[in-house]
């Protein structure tokens, strides 16, 4: 059960196949706000767990090997790890928002202006014509915020394959009302620092210090609350740590971890 973070809906594909590989299915549903989910379909981290959890049973699910929680998508996952433990059986959380305050005043303030219900569909119009047009420069743009690194360093390292990614991925992203929603339910730090706590799952916590929209703090953080965590660290110049030149080896401990039998 993958959640993805900000701007991605179900449709938009990033490091799946770690998944497949392993012989899963992957199930992603559009968290709220995004693709076709209501905003008001389970507003919160909470709430969307439980609604989820309701999604697996009309489906006959009754168990899943991972909640896989990505970026602002990880603690839905935590979530549906902490309330519905008879249904997950481990927890993965990659480049994920854990129990600090995030975002910064900054990106907050900047947020409410460029996604705005007013202003979101311009926002990202102007976003795909530019990366049509100046592939770099939208790079450059869009991966600014996402490393502490020189953004140019970044994008001249980029693999081609992870370039077209990339492009694909900022070519097709939208916030809709999901990332508004996501920064005001995001500021909560508390309730998710309970929910972790109730999280008994083995859990998988990945992150690179490089990344720049969600510090490695997080991690940090993260695998300090869980009970039973294990942190990798990626060597990724940017939140994309699928991007990072040590990838292969991270998808190798992500495939033993889904694979191993480590209920209590």
């Amino acid at each position: 059960m993958l959640f993805y973070g900000g701007h991605m809906r179900a449709g938009l594909t990033l490091g799946e196949e770690v998944f497949t590989e392993a012989g899963c299915s992957v199930l992603v549903p559009s968290r709220p706000g995004y693709g076709c989910t209501p905003v008001t379909t389970g507003r919160s981290a909470t709430g969307f767990a439980d609604v989820t959890a309701e999604l697996c049973a009309h489906l006959g699910i009754t168990r899943v090997t991972a909640a896989v929680g990505v970026s602002g998508g990880g603690p839905t996952a935590v979530a549906l790890a902490a309330r519905h433990p008879d249904l997950v059986e481990r927890l993965i959380l990659q480049s994920a928002v854990g129990p600090l305050p995030w975002p910064d005043r900054r990106t907050y303030r900047g947020a409410q202006v460029i996604f705005a219900s007013r202003t979101e569909s311009v926002t990202w119009a102007l976003v795909h014509t530019i990366v049509r047009h100046t592939p770099d420069a939208a790079l450059r743009l869009l991966l600014r915020d996402l490393t502490v690194l020189p953004v140019r360093q970044v994008v001249a390292g980029l693999r081609p394959e992870h370039r077209a990614t990339a492009l694909t991925l900022f070519s097709r992203m939208r916030s809709g009302h999901g990332f508004l929603n996501d920064l005001a339910d995001l500021r909560t730090g508390p309730d998710l620092k309970r929910l972790l706590a109730e999280v008994s799952q083995p859990s998988l916590v990945i992150a690179a210090r490089h990344d720049g929209a969600v510090s490695f703090a997080h991690a940090l953080e993260l695998q300090a609350a869980l009970e039973r965590a294990e942190l990798v660290e990626s060597r990724a110049d940017s939140h994309f740590v699928w991007f990072g030149d040590d990838w292969a080896v991270i998808a190798d401990r992500v495939r033993d971890f889904l694979l191993s039998d480590r209920r209590p």
